[in-house]
């Protein structure tokens, strides 16, 4: 049951669109509009707004860093589970 739960809770973790996010509160712009369409942090880069881009570098860093860590500590059988899930 534990890794269902840990597979399911890494993918969500890792489903989370900080470029969408950042750029529809701050901004008010759909994001997949503007350059490519990607939602990924070059392409927040190019709506000239650098702290956004770089906020949302380091938001996506963080979601697939974190639950990795976590399980490393607590679940370390389930290491390799996590980081298929997460991306």
């Amino acid at each position: 049951m534990d890794i269902l739960i840990i597979g399911i809770l890494s993918y969500l973790m890792g489903s989370i669109p900080f470029g969408f996010l950042l750029t529809k509160l701050f901004l008010k712009k759909d994001i997949r509009e503007i350059g490519s369409g990607n939602i990924g942090a070059t392409n927040v880069l190019r709506t000239g707004n650098k702290t956004i881009g770089y906020a949302t570098l380091i938001l996506d860093i963080v979601k697939a860093i974190t639950p990795i860590i976590y399980v490393k500590f607590y679940f370390p059988e389930f290491l390799y589970i996590t980081s298929l899930c997460i991306f």
